[in-house]
């Protein structure tokens, strides 16, 4: 299996800790945030591909460089240099797939996000479900539904429907960026685009994809920490100290 990580972003809400850094490898805990990512999943995945701007591009190269591990850390520069001319991050999934010629079951995160759960639950459940599979979790405040994925699902876990931030959500499931593709999916990265998909949302690739093949919820067994500003940042700072 190879994951892909999705580090295009500016996080221009971080200024001015990365508006010349990287927001995945801020550290947290004594480590960047990526090593907690990578270091969860460990043996599970034999290669990483980190889809990062023009601007950060050297920067992960440097750290990729500097890891000591076995699984092989892919730097994929997605040619753009500002938060106006973003690619989006379907766009990204696709220009990973096609860079590293991804023919197999994949792994697609954001570079940004901590859990207090191990992403291994999540990959054995998909395994099992033998299907492409996101995660889910309750979520009781609306304004927040509006801001994020938003999925139907059965009692199975079968996804009936899914929206990227709606301005009705059916639902109180959110579907964070954390995605199981299954190998016969990874090919309708490119269908979807080419579709007319939303590309900015990661969710919008799972939203369209779940309408044309079963996509199964992992129903998230534990909180997970958005590093979405400076304030997010220091919380989770002192949680993983």
């Amino acid at each position: 299996m190879k994951c892909l990580i999705l580090a295009a972003g500016y996080a221009t809400r971080l200024y001015p800790l990365t508006e010349n850094f990287p927001k995945p490898l801020l550290e947290v805990g004594g480590k960047p945030i990526l090593d907690h990512l990578i270091e969860d999943l460990g043996e599970t995945v034999d290669e990483y591909i980190v889809v990062s701007n023009h601007k950060f591009a050297l920067i992960f190269e440097e750290w990729a460089a500097s890891r000591k591990g076995t699984a092989r850390i892919r730097v994929v520069d997605d040619g753009t240099s500002s938060n106006e001319t973003r690619l989006g991050a379907v766009r990204d999934i696709q220009l990973g797939i096609e860079t590293a010629a991804v023919d197999e079951d994949l792994f697609v995160m954001a570079g940004d996000n901590l859990l207090s759960f191990s992403l291994k639950d999540f990959v054995d459940y998909s395994r099992g479900a033998g299907t492409s599979c996101v995660m889910r979790y309750w979520e009781e405040n609306e304004a927040r539904l509006h801001k994020t994925g938003v999925a139907e699902v059965d009692k199975n876990g079968l996804i009936l429907s899914m929206e990227e931030k709606p301005a009705e959500p059916k639902s109180n499931w959110c579907c964070p960026p954390f995605y199981y593709i299954a190998a016969a999916d990874v090919p309708k990265v490119a269908e979807a685009i080419a579709s007319g998909c939303g590309v900015d949302a990661p969710g919008s690739f799972i939203a369209w994809l779940s309408a044309h093949v079963p996509v199964h919820a992992f129903e998230m067994p534990g909180p997970r920490y958005d590093i979405g500003n400076l304030e997010s940042y220091e919380e989770v700072k002192k949680i993983f100290a």
